[in-house]
């Protein structure tokens, strides 16, 4: 199974991700990159790391209709099976919804369906809460709401500021996206063989 990671920034679960594809840890072949930021860090990484890349934006194409036609178009071309989002910082519409139904996952920094959208972390810091997640889950039509498939609390100390709250999300993130995106990859290639 060939699998695409998309990501707008600095690309750290990106990396992480890329590592254990290489060493065999998640079933299947990275084989894509794909970064809506021509010059965003994880372009960098694609390179240092050997995984093919590629980009452009919607302002390049025209309109989002566009945009996701030349994005499904490229998935295409690479023979893409599977989507994770990783830092990717677009709302995925229908043309890649609908082509890759049950098939693109996710990973959001928040205890879903809590403080969806952007800002997660922080939201959650400043309305004091005892502690929030991370969510890794399927994508459908609406934003942050698909099918989840893991989660796991993380503690909002006392003594916390936005930025080490923030270190232990992303943390917990490294640890929990590996697990439950194998697990998607495995029902995924299951389902491809029945």
């Amino acid at each position: 199974m060939k699998v695409a990671i998309f990501a707008s920034g600095n690309g750290t679960n990106f990396e992480e991700l890329a590592q254990r594809f290489h060493t065999g840890d998640l079933p299947g072949e990275l084989a894509l990159l794909f970064c809506n930021h021509p010059d965003a860090p994880v372009m960098a990484r694609a390179r240092r790391l050997s995984v093919p890349a590629a980009s452009f934006t919607v302002s390049s194409c025209g309109d989002k209709e566009h945009y996701e036609g030349r994005v499904l178009a490229l998935l295409k071309e690479h023979q893409i099976d599977f989507i994770v989002l990783a830092g990717y910082l677009r709302v995925v519409g229908p043309t890649l919804l609908n082509e890759y139904d049950h098939r693109i996952v996710n990973l959001h920094p928040a205890w879903l369906p809590e403080y969806p959208g952007l800002h997660s972390i922080e939201r959650a810091f400043n309305d004091h809460r005892s502690q929030t997640g991370v969510t890794v889950h399927y994508i459908d039509a609406d934003l942050d709401a698909g099918p989840v498939i893991a989660q796991c609390h993380v503690p909002i100390l006392p003594t916390d500021t936005v930025a080490t709250l923030e270190a232990r999300v992303h943390e917990t993130e490294h640890q929990l996206y590996p697990l439950a995106l194998r697990e998607a990859l495995l029902a995924a290639g299951e389902k491809e063989h029945q």
